[in-house]
């Protein structure tokens, strides 16, 4: 499950991503427009930097900005260090190699096997998918938003 921690890292990314052109962003401004503790942003955003997804500048004219292109970064390179393991259950990561304590036969259990599949279609979704895609997502999502405004008198 995703936590707000790696939805905070989705929305501050993305907000990055649609205000690229003005180059190096503060994080109060990413903090007050995405409504994300400033605190918890700055930790968010270090880890980010150690992956090299955002870069920084201290000081006057410092900010935030990504470190390559949007559409060169996909969401399993921004989930995964934020998130660690997004495994649906501990005995499908491949890392812990733990059964289940309730399940009697881990190479039979059937549910391991279809948490597999699970855990391998999200793999590919978040690996398939770009935060160039997101930013094409919510500007679309803006325009309709705006087209079915209805006003009557």
């Amino acid at each position: 499950m995703l936590t707000k921690r790696g939805k905070y890292a989705l929305r501050a990314l993305i907000y990055l991503a649609r205000h690229r052109a003005r180059g190096l962003i503060l994080i109060h401004e990413v903090a007050e427009k995405e409504q994300i503790p400033q605190k918890f942003l700055e930790s968010i955003l270090r880890d980010l930097r150690n992956e090299q997804i955002v870069r920084s500048k201290i000081g006057r004219g410092g900010g935030y900005e990504l470190a390559k292109p949007p559409n060169k970064i996909n969401l399993g390179e921004i989930i995964r260090p934020i998130e660690g393991s997004l495994v649906p259950m501990p005995c499908v990561n491949p890392a812990a190699r733990q059964p289940c304590a309730d399940c009697p036969k881990t190479d039979l259990c059937m549910i391991r096997a279809i948490m597999r599949e699970v855990d391998a279609a999200m793999a590919a979704i978040l690996d398939q998918t770009t935060l160039q895609m997101l930013v094409h997502r919510a500007e679309a999502s803006e325009q309709q938003a705006i087209h079915s405004l209805h006003f009557e008198i």
